[in-house]
C-alpha cells in the first residue's frame, strides 16, 4: 500500500490572510514588525465545514524575529482558523521557540476538536437542569394568567 497524500492549493488571497496573520503573531509576541519575517507557512490541518459542525484550519509557520535588543531568534508559530459559513475567522495564534512547544499546542488542538457527548454526566444534569427551570417557569406563567 503507498502513502496517502492530500495536496490542498490555497488562493493567493488565503496565502497572504494568513501570512499578514503570522506577521501579527510575531508582532503581538515582541518581535519587531519591520525587520522580522516569515519564512514558510503551511496548512497542517484542514477540516472541511459539514452540515453539522464548523471547520477547522490549523496552519504552522516557521520565522525570524528581531527583538528589541537587536537578536535574532528562529520562530516557530502557529495560526488556528474557525472555518464558519464559508468565512476564515481567526481562533488563535502563538509563536513558540522550539518545535516541540508547538506541538505541544498541537495536541490541545486535537483534543478540542472532539465533540462533546451526552456520556458525561455534567452535560446529563446541565440538560436536566434546563428542562426543570423551563418547565416551572412556564407553570408560573400560566398561574399567573389563569389567575387575572
Amino acid at each position: 500500500m503507498g502513502a496517502e497524500t492530500r495536496v490542498r492549493r490555497f488562493s493567493e488571497a488565503t496565502v497572504k490572510q494568513v501570512t499578514l496573520d503570522c506577521e501579527r503573531a510575531m508582532e503581538r509576541a515582541r518581535f519587531c514588525p519591520r525587520r522580522s519575517r516569515v519564512l514558510q507557512i503551511r496548512c497542517v490541518d484542514d477540516r472541511q465545514e459539514t452540515e453539522t459542525s464548523f471547520g477547522n484550519q490549523l496552519w504552522y509557520f516557521e520565522g525570524r524575529g528581531i527583538d528589541a535588543t537587536d537578536s535574532a531568534h528562529t520562530l516557530f508559530g502557529v495560526v488556528e482558523y474557525s472555518l464558519q459559513y464559508g468565512l476564515s475567522e481567526l481562533v488563535e495564534d502563538g509563536v513558540y521557540d522550539s518545535e516541540t512547544q508547538r506541538e505541544k499546542f498541537r495536541s490541545l488542538y486535537e483534543r478540542e476538536i472532539v465533540s462533546p457527548t451526552w456520556e458525561n454526566p455534567a452535560h446529563r444534569w446541565l440538560a436536566a437542569g434546563v428542562i426543570a427551570v423551563t418547565t416551572v417557569f412556564t407553570i408560573f406563567l400560566l398561574l399567573t394568567k389563569l389567575t387575572k
